[in-house]
């Protein structure tokens, strides 16, 4: 059983999208592996496990090897830092890091406050802009810490910008660009690499067909 390829991937729209990318790519993916509620899927036709797993847990279940592959956010990839391999830009689940917080608002000076879930990359943007703030994590709706007067400003994921604008915040600072990207544990790539770079090439052939 050792040519099970186990893949860890979120629930919600990457899952989605990565399902469609690896049905378009030939994999035989059934119908009902979409509304699925379990937490392991095995798929026995292509010789697949998926682990669903939250995003910021993906790179860590694939630096510790209990995934082989696995399927995360460039923003989770900036923030954990992981021991992982990172294989393709699966050009899905498009979006962007940005700063932002109550319209015409200063940034305090004395002490600037930012809410994030992502408090390594937020405390990094603020160094390179020459700014010593103070970084609140959360683990919930950011949007709510500059309205109740928490933080001066949110460092937050970004899709559309609806939320932001439901919520009477403003974008200040684009600072990132965000796709969901490919990894690997380095050891599996080794192990396995034939049933990796064959995935990896049929996944890549789509993506191009889906660019042109």
């Amino acid at each position: 059983m050792s040519d099970i390829l186990t893949i860890a991937m979120p629930k919600g729209r990457i899952f989605e999208e990565a399902a469609e990318l690896l049905r378009e790519a030939g994999y035989q993916l059934p119908q009902e592996f979409d509304d699925s509620r379990k937490l392991i899927i095995d798929v026995e036709e292509e010789n697949f496990r998926f682990i669903l797993a939250k995003p910021m847990d993906v790179p860590t279940y694939v630096e510790h090897g209990v995934a082989d592959l696995g399927i995360a956010g460039k923003d989770v990839m900036l923030e954990e830092e992981r021991d992982v391999y990172e294989l393709l830009d699966l050009k899905i689940s498009a979006c962007y890091l940005a700063v932002a917080g109550l319209p015409n608002t200063k940034l305090n000076e004395i002490a600037p406050r930012i809410a994030t879930k992502y408090p390594n990359v937020a405390a990094a943007y603020f160094r390179e802009q020459g700014s010593q703030v103070e970084i609140i994590k959360l683990n919930g709706s950011i949007e709510i810490a500059p309205i109740i007067g928490l933080t001066d400003r949110i460092v937050d994921i970004v899709s559309t910008g609806k939320t932001l604008v439901e919520n009477g915040l403003v974008e200040y600072e684009k600072i990132v660009d965000i796709t969901s990207r490919l990894i690997v544990n380095p050891v599996s790539y080794r192990m396995k690499d034939k049933r990796i770079s064959d995935l990896v090439d049929r996944v890549n052939g789509v993506i191009r067909a889906v660019q042109k």
